[in-house]
Order: structure tokens, then sequence, then C-alpha cells
């Protein structure tokens, strides 16, 4: 990918930094509110920044955000940084709250990165040395500026960074991920965060209006970016502008430090970005990766003692800021030879404890094959259905009739699903009781085989522990995975169903890490949705979009010696413990 800029550029840049003046020495840190830097198309991005006490030039830290600059000093405690000796500049992105320019979700986010961190490496205050940071959007943001090579980015640390198009955001598996627009996309319509305005909505029966397309307007507002992603249903020229290759990954020579959690919605994203800079020549190189048993916002500030039915000791929070720290000090400060900490670290729940490696997945870890049993009666948490390290024999299928007017209610993670394992329209299997426990840290897939009455429906998927006390939690950072089956041949094309005939479909469920105790089950559950966390399939196969109708789907699930259905674990050791 060629550099963006040249002389005529630098040139603006000086005469930009000229106009800031010298930073004189103080007691006090400097600082600098509402600077406005200039980008490449000429409008005008605004920040803030902080210069350390005394004379000198400083290392710096960026941050890029859509969600007000003024709140995220306190929110992410940049003080800390302030005090160990950066500057730090808050920026607000295009579009939002004093930026020029139009609001246009990750697209413009490379270049205006690319010019606001050289920007910074002009100014008379700066070494030359900008690192980034920030977490969500924030994060993802850093990763698009890095790929457009900015000579003066040293490093950067992104934290649960959404990335994987149509596999986590706007489409998960190829079904629309309609909680996530409508509430996202309303919050960011104006200059200044809309979000209030989302506890006035009236989710339940907004969400069942058809079609698709009225949404926005049926909310409050007509949202054109809530449109254009309705308008792309295939993974096109349109999203490939923000679509990272091997190519991208190979050309990023950064140190990062990436964040993410076992209950982090954007975990898909955030791995996404380590597997491509694991699988570049020579491997993961000066990358490093904490996964804790985090949400999504516990990814920057590093956990809490609970999450949900999840009780957990001290050991699962850790100082995720000191740590931030050190790796700057390193890459920005170059005040040691190395950073000195592993390579991955990651907690594993249940036996509540940290693991380490050079990699990850780590060395060691091998897939184990648990199987869909059964005698065709596991609709409901009553029913036969078991999982199995023996392949099925001659098990009959299961069936279940799935509604678009009565869909499964998605739910919040680390929640009790009894509930919900009492629908018909819901399949359960189930290990028995184990005798040893399972550690499970890895990739995790189901893969069924199905037929559908239907030309295009979904299946999803639920991974569960189940206690001694009966109590069955969702593991995993969202409602749930879902393969919209269309797109079962990948995200750039879609392809209908025969109707009646088997077909094999692959559902991930996100990576898990998790130790599985003896006296508990393993389950998971098999349907067709998740809503309002994904849009209703309406079975007719025509474009969701703007379809109006629905049709009840008959669907099958089979699980025999010529079609087996499996649950896929990556296991540590492969061995139980």
């Amino acid at each position: 990918m060629p550099r963006s800029g040249g002389s005529a550029w630098g040139a603006r840049l000086l005469a930009a930094a000229l106009l800031i003046g010298p930073v004189a020495a103080s007691a006090q840190a400097v600082n600098r509110f509402g600077v406005p830097i200039p980008m490449r198309d000429g409008v005008r991005l605004v920040a803030n920044f902080w210069i350390p006490a005394g004379t000198g030039r400083f290392p710096t830290i960026l941050l890029r955000t859509p969600y007000d600059k003024t709140a995220q000093f306190g929110r992410y405690r940049l003080v800390n940084y302030l005090k160990a000796g950066y500057a730090v500049v808050v920026q607000d992105t295009r579009g939002r709250g004093d930026s020029e320019g139009v609001f246009d979700f990750y697209f413009p986010e490379g270049r205006d990165g690319f010019d606001t961190i050289e920007w910074i490496a002009a100014q008379p205050w700066s070494n030359g040395r900008v690192g980034t940071d920030g977490g969500s959007y924030l994060g993802t943001v850093q990763w698009l500026a890095a790929r457009e090579r900015p000579p003066h980015l040293a490093c950067m640390i992104p934290t649960a960074s959404s990335g994987r198009l149509f596999d986590e955001i706007p489409y998960q598996g190829g079904a629309f991920r309609l909680e996530w627009a409508l509430a996202w996309l309303n919050q960011t319509s104006g200059r200044v965060s809309q979000a209030d305005l989302n506890g006035l909505v009236h989710w339940d029966s907004l969400a069942v209006q058809r079609p698709l397309v009225r949404l926005d307007s049926l909310m409050g507002r007509p949202m054109p970016l809530y449109q254009r992603f309705l308008a792309h249903a295939t993974l096109d020229s349109y999203w490939k502008r923000i679509h990272f290759t091997d190519r991208d990954f190979a050309a990023i020579r950064v140190p990062t430090l990436t964040f993410t959690g076992w209950f982090d919605g954007d975990q898909l994203g955030a791995l996404s970005y380590w597997d491509g800079m694991s699988r570049r020549p020579g491997g993961a190189g000066d990358n490093f990766l904490v996964i804790g048993p985090w949400s999504h916002a516990q990814t920057y500030l590093g956990g809490a003692l609970t999450m949900g039915a999840f009780r957990f000791d001290s050991a699962a929070i850790i100082k995720t800021q000191d740590l931030r720290i050190k790796f700057f000090d390193w890459c920005l400060k170059q005040s040691s030879p190395r950073f000195d900490e592993p390579r991955v670290r990651a907690f594993v729940m249940g036996s509540n404890r940290w693991v380490e490696g050079d990699r990850y997945p780590l060395f060691g870890t091998e897939s184990r094959s648990y199987y869909l049993r059964g005698g065709g009666r596991a609709n409901t948490l009553e029913g036969d259905g078991t999982l199995s390290i023996d392949p099925p024999g001659d098990d009959p299928p299961d069936h279940f009739d799935y509604d678009p007017k009565r869909p499964v209610p998605s739910s919040d993670p680390a929640t009790d699903q009894r509930e919900i394992e009492r629908r018909p329209d819901v399949l359960v299997f189930t290990t028995p009781v184990l005798e040893a426990g399972v550690d499970v840290l890895g990739r995790v897939f189901v893969e069924l085989q199905i037929a559908s009455d239907a030309t295009d429906t979904d299946f999803t998927a639920k991974l569960i522990d189940v206690g001694q006390d009966g109590q069955a939690v969702l593991l995993g950072p969202v409602a749930t995975g879902v393969i919209r089956v269309r797109y079962r041949n990948g995200p750039e094309r879609t392809e209908v169903l025969v109707p009646g005939k088997p077909t094999p479909v692959r559902i991930e469920l996100f990576d898990v890490g998790h130790t599985f105790l003896p006296g508990h089950r393993i389950r998971i559950e098999i349907s067709s949705s998740a809503f309002p966390y994904v849009d209703a399939n309406p079975n007719t196969g025509r474009t969701i979009a703007t379809e109006t109708t629905t049709q009840v789907a008959r669907q099958t699930v089979f699980h025999d010696r010529l079609r087996p259905s499996r649950l896929l674990l990556s296991v540590i050791g492969g061995r139980p413990r």
C-alpha cells in the first residue's frame, strides 16, 4: 500500500505546528483544548492535549474517539500517562464532537489517523515517537492507521477492537446485528452522543416491525449508515476498504499489545488482528496478547470479581494500566531492550488461573469432538439429547419449527439459560457428569448437518456450563453463535438452500478459556434465532432488508453415522485434568 503524504503535506504540518507555538516551562502540565488539526482534504479534526511539566520533547500517546474527547481523559485514567512523562492527545474523530466533516464509520479513519500521527510528530513538544491507545472503536482506528504505515507511529495498544466484518459487526455469520446497529448508529447519529435516547425506545415493539429498512425512521431518525449497511449485505467493495488482508498485516511493523476478554463482544475482532499478525512471515514478533475474564469495558480497566453467575478470586484482576505504561516505556521511551512480559497471557475460568505461552492458541492445545447423540427428541431441557466423545450410530434426526414471529430471545453472557431451554424450538445436548475437569482454551465451533423446508434460514448455537445445582450458565461474550445459511460458503456471495437437502454448516462460537470442573456437564443449545441480538430470518430466501412476509421453517438436525454433527472444543493437553 503506498504511503500517504509528501513535501507539500509536510510543509502544511510544520505551518500548523508553528501556529501552536513553543511550550513554556511550567510547574504543572500544559493543557491545550480545542486544537484544530488539519487533514489532507482540508477538514479539521479537533483535539485536546496535555504536555508534562518542564521543557524538552516528549513521547506522545494518542487516542481518537467518536465518544466525546472530553470524557475520555477521566474514563481512561490518562492522568497516569501524564505523570509517567508522556504527552497525551485525545481527538474527536471526523464528524463527531468538535471535529468537522461527516461521520462515516471506520472508512476515513486510516488516513485521518495517519495525518494526526504525523501532525503530532511535527510539534515542537514532540520527540517524534507516537503510540496509540484506546478500546473498542478507539482500538480499531489504531489498526486502520497502522495499515497506512505512518512513519512516526512507534507502537500501539488496541483493546477490544472490532474488525471481523460479517463475523462480528455489522453482520455475524451473515445475520444482521440488529440490536447493535440500531442502538450504536443512533448513538453516533449526532455530533454528540444520542445514547440516552436509546432508553426511550420501545425495543420489543420496534424490532419486530418489517421491513428492516424502515426501522431507523420508526426509531426516530433516518440513519444513512444503517441504510448502507443493509444495502451491502455481502463482503463487497464497500466493505473491502476496511477489510484486512494478510498483505496488510505483513506491512504493519510496529509492536502491539492487545487486550480482550472472554465476555468482550468484540473478541472476534480483537483476535482476528492477533491472528493476522501471527500469520506474518516470522510469526507474531513484538506482539503481545492478554485475555481476561472480562466484559467489553473491563478489558481496559482490568476486570472485576464477578461476571453474571461467575465468581472469581483476586487473581482475575490485573493492573492493566501499569502494564500499558511498562509497554509504552519500552517502545516509546526505549527504556529497556525488551518488553519483559509473556507474549500470551490468558485466564482460564472455572479453575481460576492464568496460563502463559509464546503463541495463541497455545502449543499442546488439541481439538476434541463431542458428538450430538439422541433418539430424535432433544427438544427442551427434558429431551434425550446427549453429547458424547463416541461417534453416532443410527441415531434418528431431531426436528423443530422455527417461527420468525416467535423467535428465541437473546440473553446476556454468564446467565442461566434454563428458561430458554424449556422452549420446544430449542434442542439441548448435554454430556454425562464429568469425572475429570476439561480445560478449554481457544476456538469453539459447532458443525451441523442440517436440512430445512425453507430456502434460507438461520441456525444458532450456545456453549453452556451446567453446574452441580443444575444452573446452565452461558459461556461466550454475546448471545450466541449464528450462521445465516445463505452465507455458509462465505460472505462474498449467497446461495439459497435446496429444501429438504442435507447440508453441512459451521457455526463459530467465539473463543473460550474455561475449565468444566468435575461434577459439571458440558451443554450446547441448537436453535434458529437469538432476537433482537440478530434479526429474525424471515425464511423466504428473498432480500431480507426489504422483506415484509415470513414463513415457519421446519428444521432438521442430523446426527448419524453418515451425517454426524459435533461440538469442537480446543482442549489444553488434549486430555481431561
